[in-house]
């Protein structure tokens, strides 16, 4: 079997999940606060948002792709009013390591949170289609294997880059003082805050 797809998607996932967004500022504000276990399903609930678009995008399946292209500007509204509200909960709730802050962070809720986040973000599909299109993944050629090999290897990229992530943050964790964490928590729910305002901006212009 082939499993070039497979490498060339774990690269791809790997690189569109790099990037520093509003998803990377959640996952190391969980991490801080809630631990490396936190922080990593958080990022694994936007490889399977990864995984989902990319499979959309490399099975060629046209009607999907229209419909979330199309339908995106309330999409990303509504995606907007959850990273605003993420943000105001992160920027407002107790300093990590204070007795109100015992209580852990549902893994199920972090991963699901995250899978709804990353796929208020329609335009991400484009980025897919794009980098499929020129690296031969889609399976209007009948290439289906390849295809799902190619997005398997997007979900097990993207997957990595947050347990890299997730666990180099738990590793400064241990340095941080309470106070110093408070205070990274509240400048992650800025940034959560400013990322929803932006989007805002940006579907008004």
């Amino acid at each position: 079997m082939d499993i070039s797809p497979l490498l060339r998607g774990l690269v791809l996932g790997f690189a569109i999940a790099m990037p520093v967004g509003p998803i990377g500022v959640l996952c190391i504000r969980r991490t801080l606060a809630f631990g490396r276990l936190a922080g990593l399903f958080t990022g694994l609930g936007a490889a399977t948002a990864d995984g989902i678009y990319g499979g959309v995008a490399a099975f060629g399946l046209s009607a999907v792709t229209s419909f979330l292209t199309t339908e995106q500007a309330w999409i990303r509204l509504v995606g907007a009013f959850f990273l605003a509200v993420l943000g105001a909960r992160a920027l407002f709730s107790a300093p990590p390591g204070s007795p109100a802050s015992v209580a852990r962070m549902s893994l199920r809720g972090a991963w699901g949170s995250t899978v709804l986040l990353t796929l208020s973000n329609p335009a991400t599909i484009i980025s897919f289609a794009a980098a499929f299109a020129a690296l031969g993944g889609s399976a209007r050629s009948g290439r289906t294997v390849g295809a799902a090999l190619m997005t398997a290897g997007v979900v097990c990229g993207s997957a990595l880059w947050w347990l890299v992530l997730s666990s180099g943050v738990s590793a400064l964790r241990q340095r941080l003082t309470t106070r110093a964490l408070a205070w990274s928590s509240q400048v992650s729910g800025v940034i959560l805050i400013a990322f929803a305002l932006a989007a805002c901006v940006s579907l008004a212009l």
